[in-house]
C-alpha cells in the first residue's frame, strides 16, 4: 500500500522530491542569484551597455538548486554549457545577417557543440539565443559577452551553489556511487553483480524505450539495484536478524595478545572475532588478515565492525555479507552491547530455508534453527 503524502497538496513532478527540497531550492536561488548580481555589480559597476546578470542564469539556478543530482546541473555543464553556447551565438550573429535564421542556427549549433563537449545544459540554448537577439548591448560587447557576464555569472553561481549545498548537507557536485569492484583482485565480477540486474539489461531497456533520461548512468544502476533490494525485503521481511543470529559468541579483549586471538580463531575454526573494550562493549573486529601485521597486541590491528540491529530484516544483511570483504555482521543493541552475530553461513541457510518454505506454501510457519547453530561452527 502506498504511503499517504505528508503534504497531499504538494505533488512534485520529479520522483523523490520533497517539500523541504523545494523550499531549499527557493532559498538557494534567492541567495545564488542575489549574490551573483551583487558581486558582478561590484566587479564592473553599473554599465548601461552591459547587463550585470543574464536571463539564462535564472534557468541555471533552477537546475543547480532544485535538481543538483542532474547531470545537466553539474559545474562543467553550467559554466561550459553557458559560455560555449554564448560563443556559438555570438559567432552565428557575426556571420549570419538574417535574424530569424540566426536564432535557429545558434540554438541548434549550441546543442551539438555542448553535446560534443559533454556540457549539455538547457539554459545554454537561452544563452545562445540571447547572444543573437540581446540587442545593442550584447552586439557591442561582441566576443566579450560570453565571458562577461555569461562566464562570470556562471562561475559565481556554481561557487555559491557548492557552498550552499555543503551548508545544507547535500552532495554537490554530485558523484555517482562507484561500481562494485572485486575485492579479491581476480577477473571475476563482484558477487552482487553476477546475478539479478545486469548492466546489459539497463542498456537493452534504454535502447528499447528509445528515450533520454535526466539521470546519471551510475545513479540509474544504483536505483534499480535498490529497487531489487526493496522487493526482496518485502518478500522476506518476516525474518529478522535476531531469529538467525548466534548468541554463544567467541570474543577477545582489545588488550589481548595477538597469539591469543590467533589461537581462538584456529581453535574455533572461525574467520573473525568481535573485540570487546574494557566496558564490555563492541570495539571492533579482528581476523587472521589483521593479525598478519605481526603486532604483539591486537590493539593496533582492530578493524571497524559491520553492525546491524536485532530487528533488521535479513535482506538488509545480504549487501553487507556479499561484498567480498565482510564475513560476519555483529548484531548490537543499546549502546554497543553485542547481542549476537550473523555469518555468511547463517544467512545462506536462512535464505535457502525461506525459499524452500515459500515453495511449499509454508512461509508463514518458517522457523529458524538458531539454537542448533553455535557461533564457533557457523562463523
Amino acid at each position: 500500500m502506498d504511503r499517504p503524502a505528508k503534504f497531499p497538496w504538494f505533488s512534485p513532478i520529479l520522483p523523490g522530491a520533497t517539500l523541504r527540497d523545494r523550499l531549499l531550492a527557493c532559498l538557494g536561488s534567492l541567495i545564488g542569484i542575489g549574490l551573483t548580481g551583487f558581486v558582478c555589480a561590484l566587479s564592473f559597476g553599473p554599465d548601461p551597455f552591459l547587463p550585470l546578470i543574464v536571463a539564462p542564469i535564472g534557468a541555471s539556478a533552477v537546475l543547480l538548486f532544485a535538481v543538483p543530482t542532474s547531470p545537466l546541473a553539474q559545474p562543467w555543464p553550467i559554466i561550459g554549457g553557458n559560455t560555449i553556447s554564448a560563443l556559438v551565438g555570438v559567432t552565428v550573429a557575426h556571420f549570419v545577417p538574417y535574424p530569424l535564421l540566426a536564432t535557429g542556427a545558434a540554438v541548434a549549433l549550441a546543442i551539438i557543440v555542448m553535446s560534443f563537449t559533454r556540457s549539455l545544459h538547457p539554459p545554454g540554448g537561452a544563452a545562445a539565443l540571447t547572444a543573437v537577439i540581446g540587442g545593442s548591448a550584447v552586439t557591442n560587447a561582441g566576443f566579450f559577452f560570453p565571458f562577461v557576464p555569461i562566464a562570470l555569472n556562471s562561475v559565481l553561481l556554481v561557487l555559491l551553489g557548492i557552498v550552499f549545498h555543503r551548508l545544507t548537507r547535500r552532495s554537490y557536485p554530485h558523484v555517482a556511487a562507484p561500481a562494485a569492484v572485486n575485492e579479491h583482485k581476480t577477473k571475476d565480477r563482484p558477487a552482487p553483480l553476477r546475478v539479478g540486474l545486469q548492466s546489459t539489461d539497463i542498456d537493452a531497456a534504454l535502447a528499447k524505450m528509445g528515450e533520454s533520461y535526466d539521470i546519471d548512468r551510475g545513479d540509474l544502476d544504483r536505483l534499480l539495484r535498490e529497487v531489487e533490494g526493496q522487493i526482496l525485503s518485502r518478500m522476506h521481511s518476516m525474518i529478522e536478524a535476531r531469529e538467525i543470529m548466534s548468541r554463544d559468541l567467541v570474543t577477545v579483549d582489545r588488550n589481548a595478545q595477538s597469539a591469543e586471538a590467533r589461537r581462538l580463531l584456529l581453535d574455533h575454526d572461525i574467520r573473525m572475532l568481535p573485540v570487546l573494550g574494557s566496558d564490555g562493549k563492541l570495539a571492533g573486529t579482528i581476523g587472521l588478515r589483521e593479525l598478519a601485521s605481526g603486532a604483539e597486541r591486537i590493539t593496533d590491528s582492530i578493524s571497524p565492525a559491520v553492525t546491524a540491529r536485532p530487528d533488521a530484516p535479513i535482506t538488509d544483511l545480504i549487501p553487507l555479507l556479499s561484498n567480498g570483504r565482510t564475513h560476519a555482521v555483529i548484531i548490537t543493541e543499546g549502546e554497543g552491547r553485542i547481542a549476537g552475530i550473523v555469518t555468511q553461513t547463517d544467512l545462506l541457510v536462512a535464505v535457502s530455508r525461506a525459499l524452500l518454505a515459500k515453495d511449499l506454501g509454508d512461509t508463514a510457519r518458517w522457523k529458524p534453527l538458531t539454537s542448533d547453530w553455535p557461533a564457533a561452527a557457523s562463523a
